[in-house]
C-alpha cells in the first residue's frame, strides 16, 4: 500500500475529480522530486478499479519505466512492462508500463484501455499522439493524463490550454487543462526538497548569440564554436568547480557535446571522475552510475543523459557547462540536485553558460519566462477581456500608426471615446474553454465574424461555408475574384494579360511559309503565336507595336534593331487548332476584382 504525502494526495484527488467529470485531457505539474511516480501508481490503481479496463503508463526512457513500475508494484498489485529497452513485452496484467516506440510498433495488441498516463508530458511526441488516437478509436471515452515538472516547451509555451484557475493560456496546446500544480519552491518551504544556491562564476562561455534551428535546438555548428576548443577557459572553469566542490559529496557536470565533455574530463581528478554520453555502452553506463550513486566516484560528466529519470539524492553540486534551449530543461537539470539526503543542506548551482540570465531574467530559478519567443519585429501583445465570458486573454496587436486608444474589450475607440467595430488585435475568437457536461467547449464570442446569409449563424471571418447550415457564405466580391481566377486559368477565353517577357524569330513552316514566331510569357501562361504578312491587320499591328512602322516581310522585321515595349497581349486559344490567336497588344490589362 502506498501512503501519499498531503500535496500528493491533493494532486491525486484533483486528477480523480477531473477524470470523473470530463473526457478532456489534463495535466498535473509537480516539481522534480515531488514524487510523480507515487501519484502515477495510486492513479493507475484507481483507474483500474473504477473502470475495470486496462491502464497504459508511458515514459520516455527505460529508467523511468522501471522506476514507475517499481512504485506501482509497491501498491501490492501486479503490473506488466512493455518496453524493448527493459527486455520485456508483456501485456499479462491490467496496468502496463511502456516506452512509446515499443508500444507504437505493436498497437494491434493494445485494446480495451481506460486511460493513457504520460510521464514527462512536456515531451509529448507524434508517436504518443498516434498511440492515443489508436486507443481512442477503440474506446472513445479514453482518458489522457499527463504529469510533468515543466509543463512548457521551447516553441509554443504552455502545454495546456487552461490553467488551474480556469484561465486560458492563449496557447494552442495538446492538453486541455492543468488541474494541479506544486512548485519546487513550495516543496522547499515544506521541507520536501533541498534549496538550491546559485553560485557566482567568473569565467563563462559566450552563448548569447546562439540561434535555434527548425527543431527548436541550438545550431550544432554554433554550439561547437561556443564550447569546444577553449582549452584555457574550460580548464579554468573545471578548476573552479573542483575548488568549490571540496566540501561537496556528489557533482554532476552537464557538457555541451561529446568532444566538450572529453575536454572537461581531462581537467578533472582522473581517479574520481567518469563520463557518460549517449554513445556509452549500456553495461559501462550502468557501472559508472552505480559507482557514482555509491559515492565511489565524485564527478560525473554527461551529455544530455542525466536530465530526466536519474536520481542520486547525495548530489549537492550541479555545474551547467552547456546552453539550454528551454526553461524546462534548465529546471530539469537543477532538479537533479534537489532531493533530500542526510547531511545535505543545499545544492550549489554553477551556471557557466548564461542559462539563468536567458530563462530567468528576474534571477528566480523557479520562475522562468515560458512565453514563446517573439518573431523579429513582433510588437507587444494586447490584453483583451471577452465581453461574453469575461475571460482576459492576449493577442497580437494590429498596426496602429494613428495611435488610437482601445477599450478593455480590445476594440479601437474613436476620437469621441466611442468604441468602434474594429478590433485593436488580430484575435478572431475568444480562446476560453467553458465546461459543458463532460466536455470543454470554446466560448462563442468573436471579435471578427462573417454572418451566414441563410441562418444568421456567426462564422469565422475566413469561413467559406456556414458551420451550422453548411450554406456557402463567400461574399460577392470574393465570388468575383474566384470567377476571375477561373477565367484566367482557362486559355479558351479571350483575356488581356501583362507580358512578363517576350522574344521573336524568323520562322519557316513545313510547307515553306515564312512568318515571325513570337514567344510570350504572361502572369498566367507561356505560349507562342505566328504572324505572316498575308494576315494584313494582325501583321500590321505587330509591326507598328514592335518597330513603330510597317515593314513588308519577316526579313525586314528581324533586321530592325529598335524595339518598343510590349506591355500586354490580348489572346485566346483556338480549340479546333490548338494554336493561340493574338487580337492585339498594349491594351488595358484585365482588372482584378477588388
Amino acid at each position: 500500500m502506498i501512503i501519499l504525502r498531503p500535496y500528493q494526495e491533493e494532486g491525486f484527488n484533483a486528477l480523480k475529480n477531473h477524470i470523473s467529470n470530463s473526457f478532456e485531457s489534463c495535466v498535473l505539474e509537480a516539481a522534480t522530486g515531488a514524487g510523480k511516480s507515487l501519484i502515477i501508481a495510486k492513479l493507475s490503481e484507481w483507474l483500474w478499479n473504477v473502470s475495470n479496463k486496462r491502464v497504459l503508463c508511458l515514459a520516455p526512457s527505460k529508467e523511468l519505466v522501471e522506476q514507475n513500475f517499481k512504485k506501482f508494484i509497491a501498491t501490492g498489485n501486479p503490473a506488466s512492462m512493455f518496453s524493448a529497452s527493459t527486455g520485456q513485452k508483456s501485456l499479462r496484467h491490467p496496468v502496463v508500463f511502456g516506452t512509446p516506440q515499443t508500444v507504437a510498433n505493436s498497437l494491434d495488441r493494445f485494446g480495451g484501455f481506460a486511460a493513457v498516463v504520460i510521464d514527462e508530458a512536456h515531451g509529448i511526441t507524434p508517436t504518443i499522439k498516434k498511440i492515443i488516437e489508436d486507443l481512442k478509436e477503440k474506446n472513445p471515452k479514453l482518458r489522457v493524463i499527463g504529469l510533468t515538472a515543466t509543463p512548457y516547451r521551447t516553441v509554443g509555451g504552455y502545454i495546456y490550454q487552461i490553467d488551474e484557475n480556469d484561465k486560458p493560456t492563449g496557447h494552442n496546446a495538446y492538453f486541455c487543462k492543468l488541474v494541479f500544480r506544486i512548485t519546487a519552491q513550495e516543496l522547499i518551504d515544506m521541507g520536501y526538497l533541498t534549496p538550491p544556491v546559485v553560485g557566482a562564476t567568473e569565467e563563462h562561455y559566450k552563448t548569447a548569440a546562439l540561434e535555434l534551428n527548425n527543431m527548436g535546438k541550438f545550431k550544432a555548428d554554433q554550439v561547437e564554436k561556443a564550447f569546444e576548443g577553449h582549452g584555457r577557459k574550460t580548464a579554468a572553469i573545471v578548476e573552479n568547480i573542483v575548488t568549490l566542490a571540496a566540501t561537496r559529496k556528489g557533482v554532476i557536470i552537464f557538457a555541451a557535446t561529446v568532444h566538450h565533455a572529453e575536454e572537461v574530463l581531462a581537467s578533472l581528478p582522473q581517479h574520481n571522475s567518469a563520463i557518460v554520453t549517449g554513445n556509452t555502452p549500456k553495461k559501462e553506463r550502468e557501472t559508472i552510475l552505480s559507482k557514482f550513486k555509491a559515492k565511489r566516484l565524485k564527478y560525473v560528466v554527461n551529455v544530455a543523459v542525466l536530465t530526466t529519470g536519474f536520481d542520486a539524492p547525495h548530489v549537492d553540486l550541479i555545474a551547467i557547462l552547456r546552453a539550454t534551449e528551454s526553461p524546462g530543461l534548465l529546471q530539469q537539470i537543477i532538479g537533479r540536485g534537489l532531493r533530500l539526503d542526510e547531511g545535505k543542506e543545499d545544492c550549489l548551482v554553477l551556471d557557466y553558460a548564461e542559462n539563468i540570465d536567458r530563462h530567468c531574467p528576474d534571477g528566480e530559478v523557479f520562475s522562468p519566462d515560458v512565453e514563446p519567443p517573439r518573431k523579429p519585429g513582433e510588437v507587444e501583445p494586447l490584453e483583451a477581456t471577452c465581453p461574453e465570458c469575461s475571460t482576459q486573454q492576449t493577442f497580437n496587436r494590429r498596426k496602429n500608426p494613428e495611435q488610437f486608444d482601445h477599450n478593455e474589450y480590445g476594440y479601437f475607440v474613436d476620437l469621441a471615446g466611442q468604441a468602434t467595430e474594429m478590433p485593436a488585435h488580430y484575435g478572431r475568437r475568444c480562446t476560453a474553454l467553458i465546461k459543458v457536461g463532460f466536455k470543454y467547449e470554446r466560448c462563442q464570442y468573436r471579435w471578427t465574424l462573417k454572418e451566414c446569409p441563410e441562418c444568421a449563424h456567426e462564422n469565422d471571418i475566413a469561413a467559406r461555408r456556414c458551420e451550422s447550415c453548411k450554406a456557402e457564405i463567400v461574399d460577392p466580391n470574393e465570388k468575383l475574384r474566384i470567377e476571375y481566377k477561373k477565367i484566367k486559368r482557362s486559355p479558351d477565353i479571350i483575356s488581356t494579360d501583362k507580358v512578363m517577357s517576350w522574344s521573336c524569330q524568323k520562322w519557316i513552316s513545313g510547307q515553306g511559309n515564312i512568318s515571325i514566331k513570337v514567344d510570350y510569357v504572361t502572369e498566367y501562361r507561356t505560349f507562342s503565336a505566328w504572324f505572316s504578312p498575308n494576315k494584313g491587320r494582325q501583321w500590321n499591328e505587330l509591326c507598328f507595336i514592335v518597330l513603330g512602322k510597317i515593314v513588308a516581310g519577316p526579313d525586314e522585321f528581324v533586321a530592325e534593331k529598335e524595339k518598343k515595349e510590349i506591355t500586354t497581349v490580348t489572346a485566346k486559344k483556338n480549340k479546333a487548332t490548338g494554336f493561340f490567336y493574338v487580337y492585339g497588344h498594349n491594351g488595358v490589362e484585365d482588372e482584378v476584382p477588388a
